[in-house]
């Protein structure tokens, strides 16, 4: 935890020395990616390089917690809204909330699980955006119940469209 503390500010403390250590630069490699790794579907074949490429560099947060309420993966989108630390991994996404919001994440797993909803939205204004946050169960193709995937997008500019643009116009 102390590694990854790194990639955030310092609010309260002077910053101390990053450790130097073979350890410490293990730990801090970015995107270790198997080489094995290929997903392949009826839509495509994928290696696992080409999923977090494709994952970082939507313009969106993503985060994806298992079937047992753990949270498993989160993009690195170049712009994040809310900030995420690789000690999540692993970690209860009750615990990745405020307290006062823990029992609206619990209500939504909730309803994914028993299959009553599938998807939840809410909206924010936050450091002069519009941020839309939605919640979409993920079931496979039998209907179990697998995770919940957690989508965060600034959706300001798409508010302010209007009409039509067909042509490209970089201009």
């Amino acid at each position: 935890m102390h590694i990854q503390s790194f990639g955030y500010p310092f609010p309260f403390i002077e910053v101390p020395e990053k450790p130097k250590d073979a350890v410490a630069e293990n730990l801090n490699n970015e995107n270790r990616i198997s080489k094995m790794g290929k997903i392949i579907s009826s839509t495509g074949n994928l290696s696992a390089e080409q999923v977090l490429l494709a994952f970082n560099h939507l313009p969106v947060d993503i985060t994806l917690v298992d079937s047992n309420d753990k949270v498993v993966f989160f993009n690195k989108a170049k712009n994040r809204f809310f900030p995420r630390s690789p000690a999540i991994i692993g970690r209860a996404v009750q615990n990745c909330h405020p307290p006062e919001s823990v029992h609206i994440v619990e209500n939504i797993i909730e309803a994914f699980r028993s299959g009553k909803k599938n998807k939840a939205d809410f909206w924010i204004q936050m450091k002069g955006k519009f941020i839309l946050i939605q919640y979409f169960a993920l079931h496979d193709e039998n209907g179990n119940y697998k995770g919940v995937i957690e989508v965060s997008q600034d959706v300001s500019a798409i508010r302010d469209l209007k009409g039509e643009k067909r042509l490209l116009n970089w201009v």
